[in-house]
């Protein structure tokens, strides 16, 4: 970088830094994002090049892929259950393309046998292999595992164009997917327009590290404890409310923090999860750092039924939630209770839970401690 002495100040400091910043991140983004997607493509070509020659093949059979995934998961090797493995399969089917991207380094290191199964590839034209070079350095894998379960190819590749063109964000992309967007196009009179709307309201991609993917953290091997805090405020928060709870001496036993779960496609992250051992339940506490809203308590619903459906072992209640909304003069808590109609087992639950007036106090009293010098961790 060109620095004129006589123009170098303050505030040009201040600039050229947050430039570098924005810069480099992007490039860490991009970097991350590409070898995690290499990485699936290439474990998916691997299991498809077993699945045709391997010589203890017939062994396995249909259990192949359960097998595998327990191996590998004995191993650490992350993302690697059943489903994910047919995912990375399917990647690779869809996208043999993407054999053109591979760097030498990487090509190097594939096996002999693989290595002469790719290059009988199809040969792809050179407008696609260009294509796939830049899908390659834009896309995520949540986005390439979102194209290959369409099954048109035109419609996989419109999608395709349009997550470049417009530098599509996962959830933007799976907005258009929903919404019938190439349907719509396909039927509009005006198909410019209707593109020039749809690239406008779409949400992008922000030019630093997506670490809150699953995907990413996991394939960095970093825990979701260190990813999904959203402030510092929430963290200590969240800490003060962990050992609130275990203190009251009701039962609660911890078990687990930013505890993720799959609901169809979409990944989530509970706060705080406990087992209670009077009530015989797991406890799901989230924190909110704004004021109530219907939309939080049906989350926290949300979370407690798909722990009552997949969660419960014989012997267990069914799991209760406490929602705790704040902003910087009140908190509100709010108990989610699965649906539960029998007043009686409804009033024992509340009798062991700590009352809704401690929790708001305690919050309350924690606000007030976290003055706006003391929400910074100390350096």
């Amino acid at each position: 970088m060109n620095i004129n002495k006589n123009e170098w100040n303050f505030k040009k400091l201040v600039g050229a830094i947050q430039q570098i910043h924005v810069e480099l991140a992007a490039n860490a983004s991009r970097a991350v994002n590409v070898s995690l997607t290499l990485r699936n493509w290439v474990i998916g070509c691997y299991i498809a090049e077993y699945e045709l020659n391997g010589v203890d093949r017939a062994r396995y059979g249909e259990g192949l892929l359960r097998e595998l995934a327990n191996s590998l998961i004995k191993l650490g090797v992350s993302n690697s259950n059943r489903r994910q493995l047919y995912d990375y399969i399917k990647f690779y089917r869809t996208y043999p393309q993407i054999v053109s991207t591979l760097s030498a380094q990487l090509d190097s290191s594939l096996p002999l046998l693989v290595k002469g199964h790719v290059k009988k590839v199809p040969t792809v034209s050179a407008q696609l292999s260009l294509l796939a070079e830049k899908l390659i350095n834009q896309l995520p894998y949540s986005m390439f595992k979102m194209l290959s379960d369409l099954d048109d190819d035109t419609k996989r590749h419109f999608y395709e164009l349009e997550c470049v063109r417009g530098n599509w964000s996962v959830r933007e992309l799976k907005r258009q997917i929903n919404s019938l967007y190439y349907e719509r196009s396909g039927l509009s009179r005006n198909k410019n327009k209707l593109t020039e709307l749809a690239q406008q309201k779409a949400e992008t991609m922000k030019p630093s590290l997506e670490i809150r993917d699953p995907y990413i953290f996991e394939f960095l091997g970093l825990t979701s404890e260190e990813v999904m805090s959203e402030s510092h405020l929430e963290n200590r928060l969240i800490n003060k409310i962990e050992k609130f709870l275990l203190e009251l001496g009701h039962g609660f036993c911890f078990e687990a923090r930013q505890k993720r779960i799959l609901i169809g496609e979409e990944h989530f992250f509970i706060d705080l999860v406990f087992y209670n051992r009077i009530l015989k339940c797991h406890v799901l506490a989230e924190l909110k750092l704004e004021k109530f809203t219907h939309e939080n308590i049906g989350q926290l619903n949300t979370y407690v039924s798909w722990y009552k459906k997949n969660m419960m072992t014989p012997g267990d209640n069914p799991p209760i939630g406490i929602l705790l909304c704040t902003d910087k003069n009140h908190a509100l808590a709010e108990y989610a209770l699965g649906g539960m109609d029998n007043n009686l087992f409804i009033s024992k639950y509340l009798l062991e839970l700590p009352k809704k007036e401690d929790m708001q106090k305690f919050i309350e009293m924690q606000l007030k401690e976290a003055s706006p010098k003391s929400d910074h961790p100390e350096e």
